[in-house]
């Protein structure tokens, strides 16, 4: 059980994590899949990705040594996928450096220029970005049109009120089979994929 002094300092991920689009010809790669060539690395860059934490607690998680734990966050470090992301005090006192990811996701290409791998860690974050504004926007239609509509909106099984007028037959039909929701949503990811095929032609 961790100390109220050690849970002072917040634990977050890094600011500036961003994809990392990794040319499977350059030495990147290599040091990318020897760090994670064991199985306790792949599990503790796992981990990372759920809490950024010291490397005690990360060791009492992967039931293993703090010794083992350092040796492998080393290796993750020096191939770049895992930094210091602050620090924290342990129930001693002592100060504890706490990582975390420092990319999410690692995409392998094959040969590329470093001006195409840049384009493609810019778009992979910028499609992140927009598929994350849709979502968020898809929650607000669902939440304007259920209180616009008089409730919650009936499933199938629940058709005696939709709170919309029996003359509107194509309305009620919608509303019976989807939700205004995951409709805009879908609606949202076809506009994507169109413009996104656009831009490839």
């Amino acid at each position: 059980m961790s100390s109220p002094l050690s849970r002072l300092a917040p634990r977050t991920r890094a600011p500036d994590a961003s994809p990392a689009v990794v040319d499977v010809a350059d030495d990147t790669a290599g040091e990318l899949v020897d760090a994670l060539s064991s199985e306790t690395a792949r599990l503790l860059f796992s981990r990372l990705h759920e809490d950024p934490a010291p490397p005690s607690e990360l060791a009492r998680d992967l039931d293993t040594s703090v010794q083992n734990v350092h040796y492998h966050l080393s290796k993750l470090e020096t191939a770049g996928i895992v930094e210091s992301v602050g620090t924290e005090l342990s129930e001693k006192g002592n100060q504890m450096t706490v990582y975390g990811p420092a990319a999410d996701p690692i995409v392998f290409v094959g040969t590329a220029s470093a001006a195409e791998r840049d384009g493609l860690s810019e778009r992979l974050s910028d499609w992140a970005a927009g598929l994350a504004v849709l979502a968020l926007t898809s929650l607000a239609v669902q939440v304007a049109a259920e209180r616009l509509l008089g409730g919650a909106i009936a499933s199938p099984f629940e058709p005696a009120s939709l709170g919309v007028a029996d003359g509107n037959a194509l309305l009620r039909g919608v509303l019976l089979f989807a939700e205004p929701g995951l409709l805009f949503f879908l609606g949202g990811l076809v506009v994507f994929l169109a413009v996104a095929f656009a831009q490839s032609r």
